[in-house]
């Protein structure tokens, strides 16, 4: 058994050294995620701005720590990706050029990737403007196996640091560039694909509706998920407003109703309007208008190809690059993509008060669902 310097500090939630997690699940995963973008109300912004994801996870009962970074800029989808055997020390969050560093915990991170491995490299620091806030636990069983329980927070943040795509090197600025970032942990499918088994004979029970959305406005942030089955039963459903004061308390916005209005031919949302409602029948509405997707399973482990795929062993360490066109994406494998869009929000109080804001718009409706029409897997909105 082998110690880390973390061992030294009274944080161990069981027996066992911090390298060793609660449970034996292959699926235990511990990981960041990060979006930043320029504000879409910047008069500097264009439509040739890029929109950085970036994600690293750490599954200890696979030994692998991988990471990726995806960036749509017009019609290219540049990735670069890096995977390395997992070690001792949990706090070693770098894999070949990539770098995370807990600067401030709960304030400030730093993220970077080294030149020279792609399209893309980085040195951003992320400083958040509000407080983090738990989200509702996450948990789905699926014919008695836990294939969900996990605990997420989130936090709207500024960004400072150098991006560069391809040669264009962009200076950012915390005036100008903004997004979210969030940590989760807990059990997840994750790695090689395990045997289908009689989960995939019954197919019904897999589909999945999900929405999850950071909205920015002035002075506090709104953080919506949404996950359902085909019948529109819940697995989760939350809306919840973070004000960027501290002192002020985390507010329920009430249940959560969407409406999307989906793009010819596939299953892209065009439009969404979100209403939180509680039950004295006081209503918030949010229209919802996506102004840039982000097609994150292409390419950076989220399961649409078989020899990339989060926590999957790649070898001792492993980086690499890619570079796809959007409009060349296949449209059969856009069907089972989760999509991050920038999206621009406008947002009415029940007493008749606008506001307007941008972030995060994530979207993924895999499967049949009834709602919209949706009867199988293949099936899109029509023509």
């Amino acid at each position: 058994m082998t110690l880390s310097p973390m061992d030294d500090y009274p944080i161990h939630q069981i027996p066992e050294v911090i390298r060793h997690v609660g449970t034996s699940d292959r699926n235990f995963y511990d990981r960041y995620y990060f979006n930043c973008h320029r504000r879409l109300s910047s008069t500097a912004a264009t439509s040739d701005d890029p929109w950085f994801i970036f994600g690293l996870g750490v599954y200890p009962n696979l030994g692998v720590v991988d990471c990726f970074v995806v960036v749509r800029r017009g019609d290219d989808h540049l990735v670069v990706r890096g995977s390395r055997a997992l070690g001792a020390d949990r706090n070693d969050l770098q894999v070949g050029p990539f770098r995370v560093e807990v600067l401030e915990g709960l304030q400030r991170l730093r993220i970077s990737l080294e030149p020279g491995h792609g399209a893309v490299s980085f040195d951003l620091e992320f400083t958040a403007d509000a407080p983090a806030v738990l989200e509702p636990r996450h948990f789905q069983r699926q014919l008695e196996r836990v294939t969900f329980d996990t605990q997420r927070f989130v936090q709207t943040g500024d960004w400072t640091g150098t991006l560069t795509v391809d040669d264009d090197a962009f200076v950012v600025e915390p005036e100008n560039w903004r997004g979210n970032r969030d940590r989760s942990w807990g059990v997840r499918p994750v790695g090689e694909a395990e045997p289908p088994g009689r989960r995939a004979a019954e197919s019904g029970s897999n589909s999945f509706f999900w929405i999850y959305s950071v909205m920015r406005f002035d002075g506090f942030a709104v953080v919506v998920v949404v996950q359902e089955t085909r019948e529109g039963e819940r697995i989760m459903g939350d809306a919840r407003l973070v004000w960027d004061d501290p002192t002020r308390d985390v507010e329920w916005l009430g249940r959560v109703e969407h409406d999307i209005s989906f793009i010819p031919g596939g299953r892209e949302p065009g439009a969404a309007t979100l209403r939180f409602i509680k039950p004295s029948g006081a209503t918030t509405t949010v229209e919802c208008t996506p102004q840039l997707a982000n097609f994150i399973g292409f390419g950076t482990g989220y399961g649409l190809e078989q020899d990339w795929r989060h926590g999957m062993w790649q070898g001792e360490e492993k980086v690499e690059s890619l570079r796809l066109k959007i409009s060349e994406l296949d449209a059969t494998m856009k069907l089972f993509c989760p999509v991050d869009y920038l999206a621009s929000f406008r947002l009415t109080s029940d007493d008749g008060t606008v506001h307007q804001g941008e972030g995060l718009f994530e979207f993924s409706v895999i499967g049949p669902h009834d709602q919209y029409g949706f009867a199988d897997y293949m099936d899109v909105a029509p023509e």
